[in-house]
C-alpha cells in the first residue's frame, strides 16, 4: 500500500542533462523511467510535468535578441521534447505512457485535458503533459502545480538534485541545515526558493503538499510513495 495514490511528479529539463548541463544522460532517463515504471506498477496514478532548461529556457532568448513570448514559447516546444525523450525511456521500461500537450501539435501528442488524462492515468498510463502551461511568463513549476491542482493530486513531487528543503544551497554553502517539514507561510517568511511564487500560492490556496526530495537517488521515489521521511514536506 502507498500513502499516496495518485501523484503529479514534477522533473527538471536540467536533471535530464546529468552532468552535460545540456541535452539528455541516457544513464538519467533510464534511471528516471525504471523509478516511475515502478510506480505505475504498483497502481500509482503518475502524471509528469518536466521543464525544458536543458534545450532552451526562454527568459534565455531575452539576451539573444529574442522577444520574450517567442523565447517561451521556444522553451514550451523544449519541454515537448523532453516529454516524447521521457516516453521513449518509459517504452523501454515496458510501461505504457501518453504524451499530452498544453497546446496543439497532433500528432506529436494530444491536447491536454483534465478528462482524457484522468481516464488514461486510470487505465494504467503514465501521463506526461508537455508544453508547460501553453502561456508565456509562467514556469514549469507553475504548469506543474496547475496539473496537479486540475488532475486531482494528492501531492505534488518535486524530484531535484538535492535531498529536500535547506537554509541555504547546500551545494554552496557546506553549513546549510535540512527541513525536514514546512508551512506554506514559513517558506515565504524565510524567503526560501523552491518553486516560483505563482506555483506555491496554487499549492497553498489549493491545500496541496509538496514534497522536495532527490530524485537522482536511484528508488527515491518509491521511498516517497511508501511514506519514508526522506526529503522535505511542505504543506498548510
Amino acid at each position: 500500500m502507498t500513502k499516496y495514490n495518485r501523484i503529479l511528479l514534477k522533473l527538471s529539463g536540467e536533471s535530464l542533462a546529468g552532468g552535460a548541463g545540456t541535452g539528455f544522460a541516457s544513464e538519467v532517463l533510464a534511471s528516471y523511467a525504471s523509478q516511475i515504471a515502478a510506480a505505475a506498477g504498483k497502481g500509482v496514478q503518475v502524471a509528469i510535468v518536466v521543464g525544458g532548461g536543458n534545450i532552451f529556457r526562454g527568459i534565455q532568448g531575452m539576451g539573444r535578441g529574442v522577444d520574450r513570448v517567442k523565447g517561451d514559447q521556444m522553451g514550451m516546444l523544449a519541454t515537448v521534447i523532453n516529454s516524447l525523450a521521457l516516453q521513449s525511456a518509459l517504452a523501454a521500461e515496458g510501461a505504457r505512457c501518453k504524451v499530452l500537450t498544453s497546446i496543439r501539435m497532433e500528432p506529436v501528442g494530444e491536447l491536454f485535458s483534465k478528462d482524457r488524462a484522468l481516464e488514461y492515468m486510470a487505465s494504467g498510463h503514465v501521463v506526461i503533459i508537455g508544453g508547460g502551461t501553453g502561456n508565456p511568463y509562467f514556469t514549469t513549476d507553475s504548469a506543474a502545480a496547475l496539473r496537479a491542482i486540475e488532475v486531482e493530486a494528492d501531492v505534488l513531487l518535486k524530484g531535484t538534485r538535492v535531498d529536500g528543503v535547506y537554509t541555504a544551497d547546500p551545494e554552496k554553502d557546506p553549513g546549510a541545515t535540512k527541513f525536514d517539514a514546512l508551512t506554506f507561510d514559513e517558506v515565504y517568511s524565510r524567503g526560501l526558493r523552491i518553486m516560483d511564487l505563482t506555483a506555491f500560492t496554487l499549492c497553498r490556496e489549493n491545500s496541496l503538499p509538496v514534497v522536495v526530495f532527490d530524485m537522482d537517488t536511484e528508488g527515491n521515489l518509491g521511498r516517497v510513495l511508501e511514506g519514508e521521511k526522506i526529503g522535505t514536506i511542505i504543506k498548510n
